[in-house]
């Protein structure tokens, strides 16, 4: 398949399955609930359903696998994405993985409704693996079935895409499918379940592998297991990094670190907070992986977390996402140090994962500000400042840095510009503006008048740095109660509000005039209501 040809039947994917060609496999062939050991996998098959339809498809993942329009809106494409049909060449498994939940371990996890169908390899050489959310119990399923509801499967939709557009390292999502079939969900875990919709997602990613995978075989003493499957990712996702040996075991654990610190430094550049930060939520390939309690910093602070279930600890909030990320790297190093044996060279490596997102922070928070460069000795205070004075009065983030770039350094000085006009272009990000006085206001000015300098002092035109801060600050983000609206819509059979935001999001840097209605803050209804503020792990 040349790099021009398009797969107008799906019979013509091309399928190379490296995980289950090599790696060990479950010996049971029975999907039944059970501890799986001296395995990397099981293999297990979708579980049918009555009536699939498709809701909504990313047009740029379906260009990925060279899948035309008229292939994906096809009923053998909601057939296939919604279980109900194995191609020839797939290979159906779920991982086996084990992970820290909440800081404590959790032994064996796995993937408890995540099926993967098979890895395609497109027309040019890119291999790409495909999994089913949602398509029923696996044996790593425990007390649960397997299942997903359109609830969170519109979330996850919605905002795999929408973090790709935003230039966030990610998994991908194809398709969300309606299995025809209603499925029992507790939202709230208090006792009140309810029928919902079922549906499927369709992940895409060049691997699923997450630290969990290799805990699990480090937890066993299973140190033949952990081998493989270490010298395999090397082979397959980190071959630049030269044939596996112990050497690059640790150049690849440093390299794990440094890509996990830019992923990080992307979520709080848009203000994302992904609320499950559990060992098997970590990707090797420092990807956003397994979207469900997340949320979008709307008003700045620092200590929210969108998950009920961390309501009291907080251990996954906003400001502590670099903090965690930190901690779970270290898991990893100990389940990699038995292939070390020796623990300096991994704190080395922590230690880079420590320095790389201090310095992407800072290159980053300077670019949020249209700096052109970080001058610690002005842009450590000033940094730390803003985000003092956001915190002052609810602030919506994303607005804030988005009209920042509204005002002006060129022309008067700070102390000749009235009070008013420069606060004129942030008082649409504050939710109380009546309460920007005072102390308030003043400090807000203060900072104002700082950061002015700072712009003045590297003369660059206020044109250039508005285009500069567009770049980076989004107008556009998934807001949940943006995504509760599309939800609330979707369940009555109306998808058009899905695929308006996934338009929307495909573009989150431009301005978009005739879009503005999905760029205002949170409205006062949904600061309370389930799905808008907090979320729990059912789904």
């Amino acid at each position: 398949m040349n790099s021009q040809q398009t797969v107008r039947n799906l019979d013509e994917l091309q399928f190379d399955n490296q995980f289950t060609r090599n790696l060990p496999a479950d010996e049971e062939a029975k999907n039944f609930r059970r501890q799986v050991t001296g395995a990397c996998y099981s293999r297990v098959l979708p579980t049918k359903v009555a009536r699939p339809q498709l809701v909504a498809y990313s047009k740029e993942v379906a260009d990925l696998l060279d899948l035309s329009a008229d292939t994906v809106k096809s009923d053998e494409f909601a057939a296939v994405f919604a279980g109900n049909q194995v191609l020839a060449g797939m290979d159906p498994f779920a991982m086996c993985y084990g992970g820290h939940q909440f800081g404590n371990w959790a032994g064996q996890l796995g993937d408890g409704r995540a099926i993967n169908l098979g890895e395609v390899r497109n027309s040019r050489g890119e291999h790409w693996a495909l999994q089913l959310k949602g398509a029923g119990p696996t044996p790593y399923s425990r007390t649960a079935d397997g299942l997903a509801v359109l609830r969170s499967s519109v979330r996850e939709f919605l905002c795999s895409e929408a973090m790709y557009h935003l230039g966030v390292p990610t998994t991908r999502a194809l398709s969300l499918v309606l299995t025809g079939e209603q499925v029992e969900r507790d939202m709230f875990y208090d006792g009140n379940p309810r029928h919902e919709p079922g549906a499927v997602v369709c992940r895409v990613a060049p691997s699923f592998l997450r630290f969990g995978n290799y805990q699990i075989c480090a937890a066993r003493g299973d140190l033949e297991t952990l081998r493989t499957l270490v010298d395999f990712t090397i082979r397959t996702e980190f071959s630049h990094l030269g044939e596996p040996s112990r050497a690059v075991y640790l150049s690849w654990f440093e390299e794990v670190c440094r890509r996990t610190a830019d992923m990080i430094v992307h979520w709080m550049r848009v203000g994302f907070v992904h609320g499950v930060m559990n060992t098997d939520n970590m990707s090797v390939l420092g990807l956003t992986i397994d979207y469900g309690p997340y949320g979008w910093l709307e008003d700045y602070d620092p200590n929210w977390t969108p998950n009920t279930t961390d309501a009291t600890g907080r251990r996954y909030r906003f400001g502590n996402q670099p903090q965690i990320a930190l901690w779970n790297l270290v898991q990893f190093a100990n389940a990699l140090y038995p292939l070390i044996e020796d623990a300096e060279p991994l704190q080395q490596a922590l230690d880079v994962y420590v320095d790389h997102f201090e310095q992407g922070s800072r290159t980053m928070m300077s670019e949020k500000l249209g700096l052109n460069s970080f001058q610690p000795e002005t842009d450590i205070k000033l940094i730390e400042e803003i985000q003092e004075v956001l915190q002052l009065v609810e602030t919506d983030m994303t607005i804030f840095f988005r009209k920042l770039s509204l005002l002006e350094s060129e022309g008067e000085s700070s102390a000749d510009i009235d009070e008013a006009a420069l606060l004129a272009p942030l008082m649409e990000a504050y939710y109380e503006p009546e309460k920007v006085v005072g102390e308030v206001r003043t400090r807000i000015l203060a900072w104002i008048h700082s950061y002015r300098n700072r712009l003045r002092d590297e003369q660059s035109s206020d044109v250039v740095r508005r285009e500069k801060m567009n770049r980076v600050n989004p107008k556009y983000v998934l807001r949940n109660y943006l995504s509760q609206l599309a939800i609330d819509k979707a369940e009555e059979g109306d998808f058009t509000l899905v695929n308006e935001l996934l338009e929307v999001l495909r573009r989150p840097y431009d301005e978009q005039p005739d879009q503005e209605q999905h760029a205002g803050k949170r409205p006062d209804w949904a600061r309370s209501r389930a799905g808008c503020s907090m979320l729990s792990c059912s789904s």
